[in-house]
């Protein structure tokens, strides 16, 4: 009789992929998880319970059927887990790489809940997809039906893609708009190699090209071309531009030579990486290299610059954050892998300015001490400030984390009636995505405010539902 596949979270620990040491692994940009070998991938699929209700899956915001496919994966059964897995996850491998299932699907595992240590969901999706990938299982995307109808995605980040696969498998035709020269927006100069290797954002792109999918790259809409006339050249627009605008520190010196902003430093960085001729970052303006670096956050951006100058050569690299490690917003596992690779965390910290030398530039962070106080409003405990216990921590760079900001979208698209928020956010609807302006939608973070790669990936594939519908509405009324 074979052997029982699943329900072997008693007998089989909880173990993931192997990491590459630390002393290895700062030397580049790959990687740090080793892959899966098949019959691993198999044994830890099989450490699944099973359970009757699954918070994984509830719990992941595409809902992937993450039982079904852990289970065809003990089984062997690789193709029909990776269809599985792919019929709710546009990019389960981009996924896979970087969600923080320990705050989403593995940290709502009812097995971690008991004790026996979670199931590692997220290294067995990137397995199953990767695999897909070398067996040449993942199909290209070809419309059973091609429509007349078009539709302009603005932004080519995780939800303009993923709203560009789903609308271009029903056959529509779609252009995507996006200002920068690749396409992926975040997922291609935001992340770091080293949690998501840009050859497999590159060939999603490539899959959506060689559909149809049309990128108008290097175009600044309200600039290149106005939100009109796009609006005037196509059926639909969905507006998925992300966040890009840093949150500012109003304090001494904010200006000064070496404080930088965190998205142009990953960004410098990734484009490096691309062979990209980079200015900035060949006069050492953008690179850490022999600098004693402080990088201010404690978030997930805060954790790619930190680890990203330790690759570049920093000669010290510390994160300064106003909560302790139990209240940080960002992965405790990328917390782990910084600390591995020598990042030392300041906690319970905040910048009061900068120090700057004769010459103007950055020399030191003044810093303050803080304690935890009573729970903000949301829950979290409020940091408040020791007097009387600042000092200078000495650096030669110093990167704002502090998170991201709307841009004013009706100011830059000159269209005073597109509806925001108080925080600047586009307004639209929950479910459908659709703004108060007619025929257009808008979904990411451009609507939720700085958030997850996997929420603007629903957000993308919701809002490719709600489109069409709408397309097909004329066509249902005319044929009743």
């Amino acid at each position: 009789m074979a052997k029982q596949p699943m329900l072997r979270f008693v007998s089989v620990s909880k173990e993931m992929p192997e990491k590459r040491p630390p002393n290895l692994r700062t030397e580049d940009f790959g990687e740090i998880y080793r892959e899966y070998a098949t019959e691993k991938a198999a044994e830890q699929a099989g450490r699944c319970s099973q359970c009757g209700v699954p918070y994984c899956q509830s719990h992941c915001p595409l809902h992937n059927n993450i039982p079904d496919w852990l289970r065809l994966t003990a089984e062997g059964r690789l193709q029909e887990a990776y269809e599985i897995s792919q019929a709710t996850n546009t990019f389960p491998e981009i996924c896979g790489r970087i969600c923080p299932q320990d705050r989403l699907c593995e940290g709502n595992c009812v097995i971690e809940q008991s004790g026996h240590g979670t199931v590692t969901i997220g290294a067995v999706e990137k397995y199953i997809t990767d695999t897909a990938w070398e067996e040449g299982w993942v199909q290209a995307i070809t419309p059973a039906t091609e429509r007349s109808e078009s539709v302009a995605i603005i932004g080519a980040g995780p939800g303009g893609l993923a709203a560009a696969d789903v609308l271009r498998r029903a056959g529509v035709q779609v252009t995507v708009y996006d200002r920068y020269d690749r396409a992926g927006g975040l997922l291609t100069y935001g992340i770091p190699g080293f949690k998501l290797e840009k050859p497999v954002v590159m060939r999603r792109i490539e899959q959506l090209e060689k559909a149809g999918v049309e990128f108008v790259l290097n175009c600044n809409v309200g600039e290149d071309i106005s939100f009109d006339a796009i609006r005037g050249k196509h059926d639909a627009v969905l507006i998925a531009t992300g966040v890009y605008k840093a949150r500012d520190l109003s304090v001494p010196n904010a200006s000064a030579p070496g404080v930088l902003p965190a998205l142009d430093f990953l960004t410098a960085s990734n484009r490096k990486s691309f062979g990209d001729d980079v200015p900035e970052f060949d006069n050492g303006t953008l690179d850490a290299k022999g600098k004693r670096v402080v990088v201010i956050g404690g978030g997930d951006t805060a954790m790619d610059c930190v680890r990203t100058a330790v690759r570049q050569g920093a000669t010290s690299v510390k994160c300064l954050y106003r909560r302790d490690r139990e209240n940080m917003p960002g992965s405790r596992r990328e917390t782990a892998n910084a600390e591995e690779e020598g990042v030392e965390f300041v906690w319970l910290t905040a910048p009061l300015g900068f120090v700057t030398d004769d010459a103007g530039d950055l020399s030191g962070v003044r810093v303050q001490k803080m304690r935890l106080g009573k729970p903000d409003a949301s829950g979290r405990r409020a940091p408040e400030v020791i007097e009387g216990a600042d000092y200078t921590e000495e650096a030669d760079m110093a990167i704002m984390a502090l998170g991201f900001e709307p841009e004013d979208m009706p100011k830059l698209f000159d269209q005073p009636e597109l509806a925001v928020t108080r925080w600047g956010t586009i307004k639209a609807k929950f479910n459908t995505h659709e703004t108060e302006m007619p025929g257009v939608w808008a979904v990411g973070d451009i609507v939720r405010g700085a958030s997850l790669v996997v929420w603007a990936i629903r957000d993308g594939r919701e809002a490719a539902d709600s489109i069409l519908n709408y397309l097909s509405a004329p066509a249902k009324v005319a044929a009743e």
